[in-house]
């Protein structure tokens, strides 16, 4: 079943190539999937579950105590092998992690740019990272979510973000801002004019150059 998930979010990004998408954007809409994605991420990184998880929709103390220990146990029963990152979403991820995933790696296999959304949406990318380290090469990180696991993920991905609005929404909400970032900076570096082109005098740039060689 994992398998078939990462199978179906690869053949989801193939068809958006197909139809000429140049930008996909991976997020997500859901109940308790940050509860995997944080034992996901535990696992990957070795870190402890109250490290990378967070209150997700909102709970309050106790729940949010009651699911760092879910969390504990469900790792220590299962045991995945953090260098098997399909045996890892096998024992404690799900199966929308597993199509993100794919999705990921689709894009990657078609040279297609993709946005991570939020929490859900980088520990996917990290898993397609673990299973083909030079996916994440075309991988952008929208904004900063309000998860702690969050940026645990994104140092391992070695991304930055664009935007830090705090937001802990998901379902594809970062994504579509940072299509707006993406395509400003495509629209700068293809038509913004050269100094030359603007007829600017540039001579001063010849001696700040040679002072910072100094």
């Amino acid at each position: 079943e994992t398998l078939l998930a990462i199978l179906t979010g690869m053949d989801l990004a193939e068809d958006a190539a197909k139809e000429g998408v140049d930008l996909l954007g991976v997020g997500e809409m859901g109940i308790g999937n940050t509860t995997t994605s944080s034992a996901v991420l535990a696992v990957l990184t070795g870190r402890s579950a109250r490290e990378v998880t967070g209150r997700g929709g909102g709970l309050l103390d106790e729940a949010y105590r009651h699911k760092i220990r879910v969390i504990d146990e469900a790792v220590q029963f299962h045991r995945p092998d953090p260098a098997d990152p399909v045996e890892v979403l096998s024992k404690v991820g799900g199966l929308d992690l597993a199509a993100m995933c794919g999705v990921f790696l689709g894009a990657a296999r078609n040279r297609i740019p993709a946005v991570i959304d939020g929490f859900i949406s980088i520990v996917a990318a990290l898993l397609a990272k673990r299973m083909s380290d030079r996916a994440s090469a075309y991988f952008f990180a929208s904004h900063v979510s309000e998860e702690p696991g969050y940026l645990i993920a994104q140092k391992e991905l070695s991304l930055f973000s664009f935007l830090q609005l705090q937001m802990r929404l998901g379902e594809g909400s970062g994504c579509v801002l940072a299509f707006e970032v993406i395509r400003a900076a495509c629209t700068i570096m293809n038509e913004m004019a050269t100094f030359e082109e603007a007829n600017i005098q540039d001579d001063y740039l010849t001696e700040i150059r040679d002072e910072m060689k100094g």
